[in-house]
């Protein structure tokens, strides 16, 4: 010992560890559930209605609901969301989904929970004829990796021949590659083959991250037929970092584009695509709540 333990400095008054687990989930998921209500919020003031379809709603981090797109989008003011549909393919999350949904289903919200595979299950939505030409409709594809099949996305872009229900399409850019090297089953090619529509899903394999997402995003247009497909970086960390996902956004409406631009400035501070916004975003949203254009 260097010094005498009567020389040494004591204190009564300790200051407890911080506990720092519970910051300790991925914030590229909140990122996500933040710009999906951000996004929501800005159209809405355009419909003043609309349905809401999540076909992966479950929490991902149920220990952290700021984290959960499904009850962000449900807690969002003005409520003029009044139709939900929630589908999940496990039972710890349609217990999660049923709670939510009894804490938010009045006489002027329905909330509809589904047990099972989205991509069955999303014929269920479609064929309830809740959903009309009429109907601003909002479709949410938080998949992690191969969950989505491309038949279950072009079964939602078909729906309506106008106006289709729009997309949010999350796409695994941050591990794509590793998980396309682990595919070797034919069972599990099978099902990569049904993710991405066509066979030649093994050469997505060590492309360039960000034109690979904008060549899906270019399927959007050409294959689907939506008037716009523009792609957002997910990233790990709010001001940089490693690209998580890659959010393509599949809309026909011409206001859209700039208003998820806008959403996505506020949540993550970028916008890759602020050079092709022509819009004065603040006078748009003047002109919305006035009721003019």
């Amino acid at each position: 010992m260097l010094w005498r333990e009567e020389d040494l400095p004591h204190t009564t008054n300790r200051i407890p560890e911080k506990n720092f687990q519970s910051l300790r989930y991925p914030l590229w998921s909140y990122n996500k559930a933040r710009l999906i209500q951000a996004y929501l919020q800005l159209f809405l003031f355009i419909t003043k209605h609309g349905t809401y379809i999540d076909g992966f709603s479950a929490p991902q981090s149920p220990d952290h609901p700021e984290t959960w797109s499904a009850k962000l989008v449900l807690e969002m003011t003005p409520k003029w969301l009044r139709d939900f549909w929630l589908c999940d393919v496990s039972a710890p999350g349609i217990a999660a989904l049923n709670a939510l949904a009894e804490e938010h289903r009045s006489q002027k919200r329905r909330v509809t929970v589904l047990d099972g595979d989205f991509n069955l299950r999303v014929h269920d939505i479609l064929k309830s004829g809740q959903i009309t030409e009429k109907t601003a409709t909002f479709a949410l594809l938080d998949q992690r990796t191969f969950e989505c099949e491309w038949s279950t996305v072009q079964a939602l872009s078909q729906h309506k021949a106008e106006n289709k229900i729009e997309l949010f399409y999350f796409f695994a850019t941050g591990w794509l590659d590793r998980s396309i090297a682990a595919v070797s089953r034919p069972e599990t090619q099978a099902k990569v083959e049904r993710w991405w529509g066509r066979g030649d899903w093994a050469d997505l394999r060590g492309l360039d991250p960000t034109l690979r997402a904008k060549q899906l995003a270019k399927r959007f247009e050409d294959e689907l037929g939506f008037k716009k497909a523009n792609v957002f970086a997910i990233h790990d960390d709010k001001r940089g970092g490693r690209v998580m996902y890659h959010m393509i956004h599949a809309t026909d409406h011409p206001e859209a584009p700039a208003l998820m631009i806008r959403a996505y400035r506020k949540v993550s501070g970028r916008s890759e695509l602020a050079g092709d916004v022509q819009l004065d975003l603040d006078d748009l949203l003047e002109r919305i709540e006035k009721g003019e254009d």
